[in-house]
């Protein structure tokens, strides 16, 4: 699930090089500083079968900054067994990912244990690195408009290389907005994610997108200073 996560944040922000033919997801992110929104995430298996459901809150910051949670719910079969990064205040669950311009941080409140990583190169493998803001996008992913359908226009983003943990993604706008984004990972598992509520370039706290490991868990990995 930590994969699919941070190939689903990867699509958040990058900074479109000025060759590159212009798609909505370039517009989209080309002035923004911040980002806030709730969303509404399902996973469904090779099947399509949902076998996960959870909500959350996505806050970033460029450059290089962002905390991802989700708040685990019970949905299909699976549920109940796996939940999504985060939990509800006062919840023992869930987990929460926050990149901190310098370091990677994956909590896992079930397991009682975070993961660290130094940003570069716990980033630099998968898509989640273009949310330092500081690499070419078009270097390492192929994007390109997709059919409109759902009343969105889409942007289709497929990694280069195998070293990727996803297959391909789908961002789907409607006018200006981020509504949509639709995941496919190897194991043909999909993950779709629904945005709610979403304000640009408001005002992120730096405390929001920092981290410090909980009294009693433990950690594994050493930050970089």
């Amino acid at each position: 699930m930590s994969k699919l996560l941070l190939a689903l944040l990867a699509m958040v922000a990058w900074v479109p090089a000025a060759y590159a033919a212009a798609t909505p997801l370039d517009s989209y992110l080309d002035d923004m500083k911040t980002l806030r929104a709730t969303f509404l995430q399902t996973l469904a298996d090779a099947h399509g079968r949902e076998i996960d459901r959870s909500s959350g809150t996505l806050i970033v910051s460029r450059p290089g900054k962002f905390s991802w949670e989700i708040h685990p719910q019970g949905s299909g079969a699976g549920a109940g067994a796996t939940a999504g990064p985060g939990a509800v205040p006062g919840a023992s669950g869930g987990q929460l990912m926050v990149a901190d311009g310098r370091n990677l941080w994956f909590l896992d409140r079930d397991l009682q244990q975070v993961t660290v990583k130094p940003a570069d190169a716990a980033l630099s493998a998968t898509p989640a690195m273009l949310l330092s803001g500081t690499v070419d996008a078009r270097k390492n992913f192929t994007i390109t408009p997709a059919p409109k359908r759902d009343g969105l226009d889409w942007v289709l983003v497929e990694p280069h290389g195998s070293e990727a943990d996803f297959r391909r993604a789908l961002m789907g706008f409607e006018g200006k907005e981020l509504k949509r984004m639709i995941l496919e990972d190897k194991l043909g598992q999909t993950a779709t994610v629904l945005f709610d509520h979403v304000e640009r370039n408001g005002h992120v706290a730096p405390e929001e997108v920092s981290f410090t490991p909980p009294p009693g868990v433990d950690v594994i990995g050493t930050p970089k200073k």
